[in-house]
């Protein structure tokens, strides 16, 4: 094996968070809700609808938590979700007894298939839970006007995907509620673990600040909008630290930067990596149109499943780290267990054992990356002559 490793995802680190972490060490409010905080929310704020409202929390998965309990949920009621997705997605309405209903993937984007969703929604049905793999927009107009339709809440679980957008949106922005995720793998980090809740629907937004507190009227008391301090509703502590804020914050000043490095990385994938789409062995990610993505990952699919244990040693072998992804939930134990797919399983679980993760992150290095494409088009030197 080489000696030089080059891993799938490296945290993203401008250079400035030390800076801004000093900066907020004299203010000794660290545990939160300070002078970083306030500016985090308000650069997410800033691309949100009028009336929307930005809490930077714990993670992503808190995000979720938060968008369940303002959904109301009772047990039985359903959700419906891609099955190709991290736990945290469905988690954070099971907890609440809620269903989960997965429905099949699109083919080319690997998000969910929109024209599959209208088939799975029942009497029970409270909200659809789309969500932007790789930082590539699912169809939002059309589970928009399905959710109208319906009378539906759509909980948009932009984990991957903060910096991208669709006709012109910032994701996480479009359906009533987006999460974001802010871990140590993402395009943004808050020093490895954060996350935030966008509220896009005005009328959410106070329940949404009250669980935020705990379930108190803190923040109304604090701004003098009422006498007194009371315990008003459920609640959850998912308070971003004011240090995790203060790290995050310069990536966000930085994001026009990071995000062009990273879609420059991307692209250069894409157009490298097309002869093996020529010659059959592989299929890479199509973006829709009207959609930018934020280069969170890059993937694509082994035509020949079998042959992807094989590519990640060979890889690996020389130096350069890929790797599978998600395991579909609903083919897992406690996925069966609680939920059901609708439809026929035609893409989730067949893409699921194609996928391959190449590196890309903020530091990765065009020199770097001329290593892993030629690493990638060695494994199939002659296949590819024969095609």
């Amino acid at each position: 094996m080489s000696e030089t490793v080059i891993p799938t995802t490296v945290p993203t680190v401008t250079g400035r968070e030390m800076a801004a972490i000093q900066d907020a060490l004299t203010t000794r409010t660290l545990t939160g809700k300070g002078k970083y905080t306030a500016l985090c929310q308000s650069w997410l704020e800033s691309s949100m609808p009028d009336g929307g409202k930005a809490f930077v929390l714990t993670s992503c998965t808190s995000a979720l938590e938060i968008a369940a309990l303002l959904a109301d949920l009772q047990p039985g009621d359903e959700v419906i979700v891609p099955s190709y997705t991290y736990v945290s997605t469905v988690n954070a309405f099971v907890v609440h007894g809620a269903v989960p209903v997965f429905v099949d993937l699109d083919d080319a984007t690997m998000n969910v298939d929109v024209r599959l969703i209208e088939a799975a929604i029942t009497p029970r049905t409270k909200a659809i839970v789309p969500v932007h793999y790789a930082g590539i927009a699912c169809d939002m107009d059309g589970i928009m006007a399905l959710a109208a339709r319906h009378g539906l809440l759509v909980v948009e679980d932009a984990a991957q995907a903060c910096g991208g957008t669709y006709r012109g949106r910032l994701l996480g922005t479009i359906g009533h509620l987006g999460c974001i995720s802010f871990q140590e793998k993402k395009v943004f980090t808050s020093g490895g673990q954060g996350g935030a809740l966008l509220v896009n629907q005005a009328s959410l937004a106070a329940r949404a600040e009250t669980i935020y507190e705990h379930g108190t009227n803190r923040g109304q008391f604090l701004r003098g909008e009422v006498p007194v301090y009371h315990w008003l509703d459920v609640g959850i502590n998912a308070t971003m630290s004011e240090i995790q804020a203060a790290f995050l914050y310069p990536q966000l000043q930085a994001a026009p930067d990071i995000l062009a490095h990273r879609r420059h990385l991307w692209a250069r994938y894409h157009k490298r990596l097309a002869p093996l789409v020529q010659a059959g062995v592989l299929r890479l990610p199509v973006v829709p149109e009207g959609a930018v993505h934020n280069a969170a990952v890059f993937w694509f699919r082994l035509a020949d499943a079998a042959r992807r244990q094989a590519f990640i040693a060979y890889m690996a072998d020389g130096g350069i780290v890929t790797q599978p992804q998600f395991v579909p939930l609903h083919s897992s134990p406690f996925g069966q267990r609680v939920g059901r797919f609708v439809g026929e399983d035609r893409v989730t679980t067949r893409a699921a054992a194609e996928v391959v993760l190449l590196p890309l992150y903020s530091d990765l290095a065009v020199e770097q990356q001329e290593l892993v494409i030629a690493r990638a088009l060695a494994f199939w030197d002659g296949v590819t002559l024969k095609a």
